[in-house]
């Protein structure tokens, strides 16, 4: 795939300018009006909006026919990858227009409450999106389902949305990161060509502890929360969110469970909502579709830039500058060696947005330097995965911040520092390179 883009057009650091330049607007301006304390300071510029420059800059600096960079860039925005977010964003963004409408969220609400000591409301959301995504392999579709729920809690508890979405993301990024059908865990355990359970028995020694961290984390924070009274609910508005918990746990692909969810919940308010009606429901989906516009719109203005910068070089010039980095060292070899392979993907990230393609892109160059400094491929395939993860869960303009953002109306800047899952596992993460644990015999 990218072996031909290499062979034509050799590396260079100016294609990485575009997303440079995205960046700079973007977050530029949501600090220059967080400083001078304007409301929604990162809602005062438009992040499709400010890709615009960045997209113009793509293909001004594309080495060719303008025709060829516009192609390459539409290339991109179509990726199958990129399709597929964009139809978890809209279905997402109908399931949680439609539940909420027919008061699906408020009574699954109002269960919790009934059941859950509002201490143990954070760690709960932790462990069930924890779950929910190391079942369907993906963090997108946990986020999709639980995320509406987390942000209910916060409108009936003085538990902060940054908290409660937090939790559901950080639960998320932890089943993207240790399920066996991850497309991350596929990708990571083919290019370093061990088997999957080789990798899982690196990963959970780190992720395992970093998640029990996190959940003690979550009980200190609410370990202050009041007891509320929990209203009467209906039984039969809860179906929809058990049914998409419950097609979780299945190997049905994730767009089937949410177009389920919609259907379910549509027909469930028919029946039960006297005022519901079908312009309602038409209403309900129509609402959700447009409330993930934005970041749907964004995702595919991303994906074309980073096919420019990839085609262009740019990404590759990134990956052998740290490849070249890494060989500076000459004490501690395997532990120069994880920490090269634990940036090659944290930056081949942060450019591309994406984790399995972050891991793709730089997973023959992690294979290198594996075997140059003797770093065991099971390690390097955890690696890959732990700081892809990371990096996934903490990038302000990645699609699991964007989803989870609006489904809650946060600014992802201030979602970040709430995420602790992903903090502490990059921690565990860095302890483990350090430490060299796990250890286990080296196999042929």
């Amino acid at each position: 795939m990218s072996s031909d883009s290499q062979v034509k057009v050799p590396a260079r650091a100016f294609a990485l300018l575009p997303l440079i330049v995205f960046l700079a607007i973007f977050l530029g301006s949501g600090l220059y009006h967080t400083a001078i304390g304007t409301e929604f300071a990162f809602y005062q510029v438009k992040a499709p909006v400010a890709a615009l420059p960045a997209i113009v800059l793509a293909i001004l600096l594309y080495r060719g026919k303008i025709n060829d960079a516009i192609d390459t860039f539409m290339k991109g925005a179509s990726h199958p990858n990129l399709i597929l977010m964009f139809m978890i964003f809209m279905l997402a963004g109908a399931f949680a227009s439609v539940s909420s409408t027919i008061g699906s969220v408020d009574a699954t609400v109002q269960l919790g409450l009934s059941i859950i000591p509002p201490e143990f409301v954070l760690p709960m959301l932790f462990i069930i999106a924890a779950f929910i995504a190391t079942a369907m392999g993906t963090s997108m579709g946990t986020i999709a389902a639980c995320a509406p729920i987390a942000f209910g809690f916060t409108q009936v508890t003085e538990l902060d949305a940054i908290y409660t979405i937090g939790a559901v993301v950080g639960g998320a990024m932890f089943g993207d990161n240790l399920s066996m059908i991850s497309d991350t865990t596929i990708a990571a355990t083919s290019s370093q060509k061990v088997q999957l359970r080789d990798k899982f028995k690196v990963n959970v020694w780190i992720a395992v502890p970093a998640s029990i961290i996190s959940i003690l984390i979550y009980l200190f924070i609410a370990s202050g929360s009041q007891a509320i009274e929990h209203k009467a609910y209906d039984l039969w508005l809860i179906l929809p969110y058990l049914a998409v918990f419950i097609l979780a746990f299945s190997r049905l692909h994730v767009l089937a469970v949410l177009t389920i969810g919609v259907l379910l919940s549509g027909v469930i308010g028919l029946v039960e909502q006297p005022d519901f009606n079908l312009l309602g429901l038409n209403n309900a989906i129509y609402d959700g579709f447009t409330s993930m516009f934005e970041v749907a719109l964004l995702s595919m203005f991303l994906g074309g830039i980073s096919a420019i910068m990839q085609k262009e070089g740019g990404l590759e010039w990134l990956i052998q500058r740290i490849y070249s980095f890494t060989r500076l060292f000459k004490i501690g070899a395997q532990r120069a060696g994880e920490l090269g392979i634990s940036c090659l993907v944290i930056f081949a990230n942060l450019f591309v947005a994406n984790n399995t393609v972050a891991i793709i892109l730089s997973g023959d160059m992690a294979r290198e330097v594996a075997k140059e400094y003797g770093v065991d491929p099971k390690r390097a395939a955890a690696f890959l995965d732990i700081f892809s993860c990371v990096v996934q869960g903490l990038i302000p303009y990645g699609a699991q911040l964007l989803l989870a953002c609006s489904i809650a109306k946060l600014s992802p800047i201030e979602l970040i520092g709430s995420i602790y899952y992903c903090w502490v596992l990059a921690i565990f993460a860095i302890l483990a390179i350090l430490f060299r644990f796990p250890k286990f015999k080296t196999t042929a």
